[in-house]
């Protein structure tokens, strides 16, 4: 530790100093200076002096301001904390009454006769209804006289979907009706989900074809988007059909490079099935039906039973007769 000076020595180097030696108080301004966020910039390698563009400086003062980005937090409802909540005392439950002290069903009506019971229920909505996208006939003459749509060959949903004459998105099907059918008057060959027997009565009169066929939403983008062969022939049902399918498929992916082959789907549903079974419907499986049968899937036509169950009606008939005699 060096020696200490004599007190007087020690006051006179204190006034000899130069002003610029001495130590000063630091200041305010001088202490926000320091913490103030500059960007570092590097030392001049020489000592002649230099022109710098003026940086940005951001006050420390910011740091008051910080808060969460805006939805980043929300103020949770505290009920029943007292009136400074503004939900104290009885929450917002009100006075007295079976809303306040328990739980009421979204139907309770006061304990007066319910709507329902008094007045019945009316209407339904089908919410697993198909989605239907609809065509009507003058707008599709309209799009021929145009030129977007060409009448020479099949119409199917792809060229439908393709000139815009159905808006996005693309929905469950397709279905052709009859609006303007007065001034419908070109014969086409049109393949749709399904059709009004006035728009089929149209198109048949003005001397085309109609023919109905079972699509799904996503069966329908990949028609669009060209990775499946559109066709009105449905997969053959059978455990003899199966090798003949398999290989159909697999000569199919090789001649596509290994792609993945996509086919349209045919119904399982028993409404569907018995939709695209029927001949007035124009169902493209109306030639799977026997003459003489329902497109029903349970119900039969009156006096179209076989010879051989009418053979063992009357055996039993005539069992039943040989007891009583």
């Amino acid at each position: 530790m060096p020696p200490r000076l004599p007190i007087p020595l020690a006051q006179a180097a204190r006034c000899c100093s130069s002003p610029a030696s001495r130590p000063q108080a630091p200041t305010l301004a001088s202490l926000f200076a320091a913490l103030s966020l500059q960007p570092r910039t590097p030392a001049p390698t020489s000592t002649t002096t230099t022109l710098t563009t003026p940086t940005q400086i951001r006050s420390a003062s910011i740091l008051a301001a910080l808060s969460d980005n805006k939805g980043a937090y929300n103020k949770r409802i505290r009920k029943g904390r007292g009136p400074s909540s503004g939900y104290g005392k009885t929450a917002g439950r009100g006075h007295k009454g079976q809303k306040q002290h328990g739980k009421v069903k979204p139907w309770f009506q006061g304990g007066q006769t319910p709507l329902i019971v008094s007045h019945g229920r009316h209407g339904f909505i089908n919410f697993r209804a198909p989605k239907m996208m609809e065509v009507n006939l003058e707008k599709l003459q309209k799009w021929i006289d145009q030129g977007r749509i060409d009448p020479t060959k099949p119409i199917t949903p792809r060229e439908l979907i393709r000139s815009n004459i159905v808006g996005n998105p693309i929905l469950d099907g397709i279905k052709l009706l009859a609006g303007g059918k007065e001034t419908f008057r070109t014969p086409i060959n049109i393949v749709v989900s399904r059709a009004s027997a006035a728009a089929i009565e149209a198109v048949e009169r003005a001397g085309g074809k109609i023919l109905t066929r079972y699509y799904t939403r996503d069966a329908l983008k990949r028609l669009v988007r060209g990775e499946v062969v559109h066709t009105t022939t449905p997969l053959p049902v059978g455990p003899e059909h199966v090798k003949s399918v398999l290989g159909r498929m697999r000569h199919e992916a090789r001649v596509s490079g290994g792609k993945r082959v996509y086919r349209l789907p045919d119904p399982t549903s028993r409404e569907d099935i018995e939709y695209y079974r029927d001949p007035a419907h124009r169902g493209y499986l109306s030639h799977t039906l026997k003459p003489g049968e329902s497109p029903s899937l349970f119900f039969k036509v009156p006096g179209t039973e076989t010879a051989e169950v009418k053979a063992v009606a009357k055996e039993k008939a005539d069992e039943q007769a040989a007891k009583l005699f």
